[in-house]
């Protein structure tokens, strides 16, 4: 009985730390800028763009964004749009082979589906979440680079680049 309470306390303290660690990033973060997710000229969702400090450049910060959906969007489309903007925005196809790990992991979503792509700066790990469900990370020094897709020279929408860094 001793040890079966040990387990539960140990388990019980792990759950709670890294509840409170996911709990203090999120606190650590600030709400930049939101903007729509437009496809065609068609609203298929919200974005929202969280960082240390929204007055700095977003390199070399702890970020986030978040994409609220709103319509049924397949996986082949996530995996076009995040390989074709990646291309316009790095030219290396080595760090290109990189950032495709997580290009790799996206999954068709339906209305009211939350994909959340987070950047640790100290570890250098990018996390890629479905409704709260990790879906991979890449750690890596050019992990950070994934979100030239819709923050880079020549992003996935420039209108709604400006309203995420506003």
């Amino acid at each position: 009985m001793g040890i079966a309470f040990q387990k539960i306390a140990i388990s019980t303290a792990l759950l709670m730390g890294c509840t409170i660690s996911s709990w203090t990033q999120a606190q650590s973060l600030n709400q930049c800028g939101t903007g729509p997710l437009l496809v065609a000229q068609n609203q298929v969702g919200v974005a929202r763009y969280y960082a240390q400090n929204c007055t700095k450049p977003w390199q070399n910060q702890n970020m986030q964004i978040d994409f609220s959906y709103t319509q049924n969007i397949p996986e082949w489309a996530f995996k076009r749009a995040a390989t074709h903007f990646l291309k316009r925005n790095e030219r290396e196809p080595k760090h290109l082979i990189v950032l495709d790990r997580i290009t790799q992991l996206y999954k068709p979503v339906k209305p009211g589906d939350l994909y959340r792509l987070s950047y640790q700066a100290e570890s250098q790990t990018l996390t890629l979440m479905l409704n709260q469900q990790v879906l991979g990370n890449l750690q890596h020094p050019l992990a950070q680079q994934y979100f030239n897709i819709w923050l880079g020279s020549q992003p996935f929408s420039a209108k709604l680049k400006q309203q995420l860094l506003n």
